[in-house]
């Protein structure tokens, strides 16, 4: 019983409720103020977010239907597919068919894309230096580690 009162305080719908103890406040703030210094740091090099995004998305796990995509950025399918035809449109990627599935239509980086995300690097790699100053790599794993966690019992359908 003891540990449901501790708990309770976590709860927006307990009595007990203490916004500054709430997990999705902290996310929340952490998610707004990380956005606005990618959007400061992105404008100094002609990104932003949803393009950052789908470039490192692009990286990581090389060519990629839409679909991966929507999934990877967590947005809907229509919206990927809008921002990938403007990236296409700026140089940045390039759309092929897929040759399995004629269906799906498969997103690659371009050169211009890779260089995009050279100068991304550059221009907010300070905001990681800074938000993770003082942790260590067993902190960072174990925040991450937690955060899937969270992740996954939402996602539960």
């Amino acid at each position: 019983m003891a540990s449901k009162k501790r708990l309770s305080q976590y709860n927006p719908a307990s009595e007990d409720f203490k916004k500054e103890e709430f997990p999705f406040y902290w996310l929340a703030r952490l998610s707004g103020v990380y956005t606005q210094q990618m959007e400061h740091a992105l404008r100094q090099v002609n990104a932003d977010i949803p393009t950052w995004r789908v470039l490192f998305i692009l990286k990581e796990h090389g060519t990629s239907s839409m679909s991966d995509i929507s999934l990877h950025a967590i947005a809907k399918l229509s919206t990927i597919t809008k921002i990938v035809y403007r990236m296409k449109a700026e140089g940045l990627v390039e759309t092929n068919t897929s040759a399995n599935d004629g269906r799906v239509t498969e997103v690659s980086l371009t050169p211009a894309g890779r260089d995009a995300i050279v100068a991304i690097q550059g221009a907010t790699g300070h905001i990681f230096a800074r938000s993770f100053r003082g942790l260590t790599e067993a902190q960072i794993t174990r925040l991450n580690k937690t955060l899937e966690i969270v992740f996954n019992n939402l996602d539960e359908h």
